[in-house]
Order: structure tokens, then C-alpha cells, then sequence
């Protein structure tokens, strides 16, 4: 905070063990590390080999529920392990979440979105506006804010839409 995160190097920071380490969870895709090369910042993840949630809605509809509910309780874990650490997602949505060619789920993105809050110095709103709780959308997201992303992202699996389109608040 303050004076020293400005002298920072954002580079440095994303390569700070404790912040990579903090969503190390079977759920989460591994961050790997960070880098910067004649300044472009890139982020190394773990590979998945399968697909996204939201491709696998779309190609296949509704899902039956005992998968949905195998998929959910993944995710939930994901994110207990994460916020039980401090570190909110701010953009949980199908899209961020993988489907591994055996069935495990793995969020994308989860680290990724602390850098993003740090890089922008808190001044930038995170999230994609159909999962996005109400607070997001003036830049206060709070652990429940996952908790809302994650109710649309449930419903969206149990009914294969959204239950609202939205474009911005």
C-alpha cells in the first residue's frame, strides 16, 4: 500500500512465491510464473487438456444434475480455498472454468485477477457484466461477489442460458 507498491515492479510482485503459492489447489490452474519480455507482461499457467464449461453448455445444453452438482461442488472448493486465503476471483464465469478430458474441474484466472487488482492499483473494474454482483459494477467486489458469479454460472449449467442478459449495469 502506498508509496511502496508504487516503486514496485510488477514483474517482481507476479513472481512473488507467497501470492502464486496462496492458489495452489488441485481446483485452480496452477500459476506457473510471470514474466516480462521487452514489456509485455505474460503469466505461465498449468496446461489442461479438455474444455471450458461454457463451450460444454454450449455444444451440449443443460447438463444432468448429478454432473452439474460434481461440477458446482469442484468449484465451490476452488473457491473456498481461495477466499479462505484472501484472494477473490472477480471474474468467475464458465468461460474461466476448465473441464479436464477426466472430469475435474479446474478455474482459470484465479491468481491472475489479484495481479490485475494490484497492477491497476484497485482502480479498475473486473468481471464479466452476466456474472457480475451488482457491488462489481462500481468496483467493490467482496468475497461474496464470487459467491453471486458462482449462483449464475450454477444456473446457467442446470438450465443451459443466463438467467438475465446484461451488457453493463
Amino acid at each position: 500500500k502506498g508509496p511502496h507498491r508504487q516503486n514496485l515492479d510488477f514483474g517482481d510482485l507476479l513472481r512473488e512465491p507467497r501470492l502464486l503459492a496462496s492458489v495452489s489447489h488441485p481446483n485452480i490452474v496452477a500459476i506457473t510464473t510471470a514474466e516480462k519480455q521487452e514489456g509485455v507482461f505474460f503469466i505461465v499457467m498449468e496446461y489442461v487438456q479438455g474444455e471450458t464449461l461454457e463451450t460444454m453448455v454450449l455444444r451440449e445444453g443443460p447438463l444432468d444434475i448429478p454432473r452439474a452438482l460434481d461440477y458446482a461442488c469442484q468449484i465451490c472448493n476452488a473457491v473456498d480455498h481461495a477466499h479462505r486465503q484472501g484472494v477473490l476471483h472477480r471474474d468467475l464465469r464458465p468461460a474461466n472454468v476448465l473441464v479436464s478430458d477426466g472430469g475435474v474441474i479446474k478455474v482459470a484466472d484465479f491468481g491472475t485477477s489479484r495481479f490485475l487488482e494490484i497492477a491497476a492499483h484497485g482502480t479498475t473494474v473486473i468481471g464479466s457484466p452476466p456474472y457480475m454482483a451488482p457491488e462489481q459494477f462500481h468496483g467493490k467486489a467482496v468475497f461474496a461477489s464470487d459467491i453471486y458469479s458462482l449462483g449464475v454460472t450454477m444456473y446457467q449449467m442446470l438450465t443451459g442460458v443466463l438467467p438475465y442478459e446484461a451488457s453493463g449495469p
